[in-house]
């Protein structure tokens, strides 16, 4: 800061708090997931330092010209069109959060048309790909039966893989073959699984605990006992991709979108899917109002390749 005007510092330090308050408002009043609060004030970070570089020397005299200067040199760095769209979003949140406060009476960045997205559709796999993958050869020790049940599972509820690496053993309830989930924003949900998965889940916890006391602390673990992360459990998704000789890239969250298209292919309606799924719209509050347990179970066994009964 030696060589930037004083008007600048004062930016700066004045912005850092407001987005410290803004930071405690989407952590407590919107209850945000972590991973979005850790975007939204990255972005938020990034933005300062380059008011700061313009000389701004105070929130007011962010405009919607200095926004769009900001975006275009994203545009110029090759920054995806999905990045940009989320950077603009975080702007238009933090001064939405402003103007309620009183701290300034217009949000500069509400006019700015977001980019279109590039369109994108997930790869996921066909049924005989599905099955290909999960009914290959697994060494019978437990980080064998392990990687079974992480493929089983993420197939068999179309989970995230954020959600399958913050699974409990208390979690799952193999006797009702349901699995409790904390999803974004910590919203909770109840999924079916489907008998293979269940099958995969009781001889990995065979494997894992041999006394027979399933313990407490984190389903899904590494040789030293600690929780999986995202970042493993995709490389071992892609490990039997291999193996199974796919010949495309398959993501933890191929698999989610895999599970999705077979239950749409086989007649289940969307709003089941939905339900299934945990999208944003859905409140802890509502799951299973409109549809209830007994019909997600059953639209789930009529649909699903791999479900609990035979049909």
């Amino acid at each position: 800061m030696n060589n930037r005007s004083g008007g600048a510092a004062v930016l700066l330090v004045n912005m850092e708090r407001m987005i410290n308050s803004f930071a405690r408002h989407i952590g407590t009043e919107r209850n945000l997931s972590v991973h979005t609060q850790r975007n939204y004030l990255s972005d938020l970070t990034q933005f300062r330092e380059f008011a700061q570089d313009r000389r701004v020397t105070d929130i007011d005299g962010v405009d919607q010209e200095l926004i769009s200067a900001w975006l275009a040199g994203l545009y110029m760095k090759k920054v995806k069109k999905t990045t940009i769209a989320r950077k603009l979003s975080s702007l238009k949140a933090f001064f939405k959060y402003l103007v309620r406060e009183g701290t300034v009476t217009v949000n500069p960045a509400q006019a700015i048309q977001t980019p279109k997205r590039d369109k994108y559709l997930p790869s996921f796999l066909s049924v005989d790909e599905a099955f290909g993958l999960l009914d290959q050869r697994f060494e019978d020790d437990e980080a064998g039966c392990r990687d079974r049940a992480i493929l089983e599972v993420l197939y068999s509820s179309g989970i995230r893989v954020g959600e399958l690496a913050a699974l409990n053993v208390g979690d799952v309830h193999l006797a009702s073959s349901l699995v409790k989930i904390r999803g974004k924003g910590n919203k909770e949900r109840i999924v079916p699984l489907g008998r293979p998965a269940e099958e995969a889940l009781i001889r990995y916890l065979e494997k894992r605990f041999p006394d027979g006391r399933n313990g407490k602390g984190p389903l899904f673990v590494n040789g030293s006992g600690g929780r999986l992360t995202t970042r493993t459990v995709a490389r071992i998704v892609d490990k039997y991709v291999r193996n199974a000789g796919i010949g495309k890239k398959i993501s933890p969250h191929s698999l989610r979108h895999s599970f999705a298209t077979h239950l749409l292919d086989a007649g289940a309606d969307m709003r089941s899917i939905q339900e299934l799924l945990g999208h944003e719209s859905l409140s802890t509050t509502q799951k299973y109002t409109s549809l209830g347990v007994a019909k997600l179970l059953d639209v789930y066994d009529r649909s699903h390749p791999r479900a609990r009964r035979e049909r």
